[in-house]
């Protein structure tokens, strides 16, 4: 009796030790069915084809991304310039394909070169300039973004056409960058498992020290792995311009976050030393999970960045914790495990689709009246779209419409995965602030097709039609905001201009309004332009700059009040008196820094309204009733004499 007990309390104790094993072996893949699971229970437009076909797309640039870190942190190092190398290889791509007439394939060879140029770079400041890798890559990131801007000239570029397929589909429902994404992850596995820099990159994460005693070359092995890291880079700025229809300047802005994320969730160690090619895909797959459920859920942009860093946090512990346990080794290396591997996704998969299945039963048989949209906007981070979302949701509250509102975060590509969960949701109708006009073109383009409504609103898209335009004119208010401070100053003066974001599309055309506005002005005299890119405190600090160049400067053009402020800031005491600031957007602050005189004028578009209008005229086209196709919000030039009687 008593040897059956040990017997029995030995096998409990063993099942238990091997789930527990199992769990910490696979974390990533437990977290990942956990999600699929929780979402589809809530949320009935997560489990459909569309939805998951969308998924795949939004992971597949943070996932090849994610290949090429996952060399780099099995070796102990880290990448932090792959976002800003993937945005210089397209834009490299499209200038000499687009611009300069260079063969396409040519221009493609070009693109790759130019992220094994930056790789090499990198391992050779890391290896020979005995640089830390953060420091060495940091640099990078910043030189690469900088001569993206530099080449595109801050522009947009428009991406050739026979390279833009790989953002389509194959047989109208297979997206191409779905298959690349996989290619990419298959050629990652085969390196760290079958070839010998591969079992180097284990050696010199593990112990760089006894790989080098060991015979290895590890100063060369880095140059190779780097310039490893810079190819994939270059593939995913490839398939991310490709979905964008062209190469975008400030395109992957953060990006080698989400692939440092990606490694690490998937169960690599920043140690160095352990990871793989499929944990490393399970990782961006759990964040793309993560992003489109949190859309769907209509959960604020601002909880999904926590959501997201929690994750990224968890992910760290359970690393911690998994190694302290002694679990198994996250490797690509020993066959002995791949039969256990294989069995334990295969029954991972098995028992995902029986309880996602249960929990469809849960949305079988729901149905609402009430019209649904969805309002995409480029950022919420300044105070002029903060408005433009109170106004469109005050007028949706109104209406009694339900309004799902996302923050694009001033990128393009994020934007673009947002209006797919929107149209994959099958919503009455979309709302879209262009992060960039041309960007947005597939998507709406996509909305279209499935016979959705597009209203834009402040920014139009190029290349694709929407049902109305709801929007301020940039250009003309550009011109008023000029003509206000030659005004003021006379017809003569010095003046500064701080411009808004490169590459954005209201930074050009208010860009081009200043100018042609002054062109009546031949006696103000620019003295200087310098971006602060929408930013208060970068206004703040750009404007101090200038001072000390031309501190005998009488007036400033801001691109928006944000940095005009800024520049009051810098100013002191000179703001109002000596020298003259002109503002754009008609923002809270903007308004009550006229209303206290230091800044001299904004150029108002009425953002609350052009939220309400937006909202109506989206349940219009729902609705089948006719809708003007333009709808233009006039731009008022506030100023002292006239800010009491103004709203926004």
């Amino acid at each position: 009796m008593a040897t059956d007990t040990l017997k029995s309390t030995t096998g409990a104790s063993g099942a238990r030790d091997g789930l527990r094993r199992l769990l910490l072996d696979n974390g990533a893949l437990t977290a990942l069915i956990v999600l699929v699971i929780v979402l589809s229970a809530l949320s009935g437009d997560f489990l459909t084809t569309d939805n998951l076909l969308n998924i795949g797309v939004q992971a597949a640039v943070t996932a090849i991304l994610a290949f090429g870190a996952t060399f780099v942190i099995v070796s102990a190092g880290i990448d932090l310039s792959v976002g800003s190398v993937a945005a210089l290889s397209a834009t490299v791509l499209a200038w000499s394909a687009t611009s300069h007439g260079v063969p396409v394939f040519l221009a493609l060879v070009l693109a790759v070169a130019t992220g094994v140029a930056a790789g090499l770079v990198n391992g050779f400041l890391i290896a020979y300039g005995k640089l830390p890798p953060f420091i060495a890559t940091l640099a990078m990131l910043s030189v690469a973004r900088g001569l993206s801007l530099v080449i595109s000239g801050g522009v947009p570029i428009p991406f050739p056409d026979s390279v833009s397929h790989l953002g389509d589909t194959l047989g109208d429902w297979l997206p191409v960058p779905v298959l690349v994404m996989v290619l990419m992850g298959l050629i990652a596995a085969l390196v760290l498992g079958r070839t010998y820099i591969g079992r180097s990159m284990y050696a010199i994460g593990g112990n760089e020290e006894a790989a080098r005693l060991s015979g290895l070359r590890v100063k060369k092995q880095k140059l190779a792995i780097y310039a490893l890291s810079g190819v994939f880079a270059a593939v995913a700025g490839v398939v991310l311009a490709s979905r964008l229809s062209s190469a975008q300047p400030q395109a992957a802005d953060g990006y080698e976050l989400d692939a440092i994320a990606a490694v690490v969730i998937g169960g690599a160690s920043l140690a160095g030393g352990t990871g793989k090619a499929s944990g490393t895909l399970i990782g961006a797959l759990i964040l793309a999970v993560l992003r489109n459920g949190l859309n769907l859920l209509n959960v604020s942009a601002f909880w999904q960045q926590v959501v997201i860093g929690v994750v990224i946090a968890l992910a760290v512990l359970l690393d911690t914790v998994r190694r302290k346990a002694g679990a198994t080794p996250v490797t690509s290396g020993g066959g002995g495990n791949k039969g256990r591997q294989t069995a334990t996704y295969a029954l991972a998969a098995v028992v995902t689709v029986a309880i996602v299945g249960a929990t469809s039963f849960l949305h079988g048989s729901s149905s609402s009246t009430t019209p649904k949209m969805g309002l995409s906007l480029s950022t919420l981070n300044n105070p002029f779209f903060v408005q433009i979302r109170s106004g469109a949701q005050a007028e949706a509250k109104k209406r009694g419409v339900d309004l799902t509102v996302t923050d694009a975060q001033n990128d393009a590509s994020q934007q673009a995965n947002q209006l797919q969960n929107f149209t994959s949701s099958g919503l009455g109708a979309i709302i879209v602030n262009p992060v960039d006009s041309d960007a947005a073109s597939n998507s709406v383009k996509a909305a279209d097709k499935a016979s959705i409504p597009v209203i834009a609103v402040d920014r139009g898209v190029n290349k694709a039609s929407v049902d109305a335009l709801v929007a301020s004119d940039n250009v003309a208010g550009g011109e008023q905001a000029a003509k206000t401070i030659a005004e003021k100053l006379g017809g003569r003066g010095k003046i500064v201009i701080l411009q808004g974001q490169a590459g954005t599309s209201a930074a050009r055309e208010r860009a081009a309004g200043f100018a042609q506005g002054l062109k009546a002005y031949p006696g103000i005299q620019v003295v200087a332009q310098q971006p602060a890119d929408f930013d208060r405190t970068k206004g703040l600090d750009v404007m101090s700059n200038l001072l000390q160049a031309h501190p005998d400067v009488q007036g400033v053009i801001a691109a928006n009040d944000e940095m005009a402020l800024g520049a009051i800031k810098a100013l002191g005491s000179k703001a109002g008196k000596s020298v003259q600031v002109v503002g754009f957007d008609g923002t809270p602050d903007g308004l009550k820094a006229v209303e206290d005189g230091t800044l001299y004028a904004s150029v108002a578009q009425q953002p609350t309204q052009l939220g309400r209008i937006a909202v109506d005229n989206a349940l219009k086209a729902v609705q089948g009733k006719k809708v003007e196709q333009a709808v233009k919000v006039p731009v008022k030039v506030v100023t002292k004499d006239n800010v009491a009687g103004f709203s926004g």
